[in-house]
């Protein structure tokens, strides 16, 4: 490896990586400040690629932008029709990149807390882990809109569902640690007891093997993050 002395810099407290500052155990954004409103679809679509650099920081991603991705639909004219609700979710989204984000950095082979949820239309997962105080700090967010089909599958299913796709998201970080999954229902329990019936649960029950994991249940009531992922709109 071979270093440009005039171009390096050490002993800093973080380091400013494409927009990320990242250092002291944590990392940050600093997102853009112009963009401007988006008159045609494929305006739209290179926003979308813009916004999604970042949504790790947002934490309700999925539901904020889902009044932009449906004006992706083929039935939708090329020349977007901008409505108030439109705005809403484009000025909200601004509005989160502006905001100062701090994540801390996962502490690989260290235990980790999964929080997910599920609503009607979407799925919504906080990654985060303990520090030395036993104070849990968040590691990254994640929401994933749902699709047609899955939309009229069970509570249960849906459930089952966000803990399936969280683990596949967060693989490269979390395999070979000991997950800790907070949900307010038991779904690792039915994911493995009604695997023998539904080849859907059995492909599920498959992916979940290869983790150390532990479900603990919370109450509704006192389930936020991951709920306000999925519900908020």
């Amino acid at each position: 490896m071979t270093l440009s002395l005039q171009k390096c810099e050490f002993a800093k407290p973080e380091v400013k990586f494409v927009t990320h500052f990242v250092g002291s155990g944590g990392r940050r954004l600093e997102g853009p400040d112009k963009m401007s409103r988006p008159q045609t679809k494929r305006e739209l679509r290179k926003l979308f690629g813009a916004f999604g650099y970042y949504r790790d920081y947002i934490e309700h991603f999925a539901h904020i932008v889902k009044p932009l991705t449906d004006l992706t639909s083929k039935k939708v004219p090329n020349q977007l029709l901008w409505e108030e609700c439109h705005q809403q979710a484009y000025e909200m989204l601004r509005s989160k990149l502006r905001s100062v984000h701090v994540l801390r950095i996962p502490r690989v082979g260290e235990p980790f807390i999964l929080h997910t949820d599920a609503s009607g239309v979407a799925v919504g997962v906080t990654l985060g882990q303990l520090d030395q105080e036993g104070v849990e700090h968040p590691l990254a967010f994640a929401s994933q809109k749902l699709s047609g089909p899955q939309c009229v599958w069970s509570t249960i299913e849906r459930e089952a569902y966000a803990i399936i796709w969280a683990l596949d998201k967060f693989r490269d970080i979390v395999f070979g640690s000991k997950i800790t999954v907070v949900c307010d229902y038991n779904q690792l329990h039915y994911i493995r007891d009604c695997a023998p019936k539904s080849v859907k649960l059995l492909r599920g029950s498959l992916a979940l093997q290869e983790f150390d994991l532990e479900n603990k249940y919370k109450r509704g009531s006192d389930y936020v993050v991951a709920d306000y992922l999925s519900r908020q709109v």
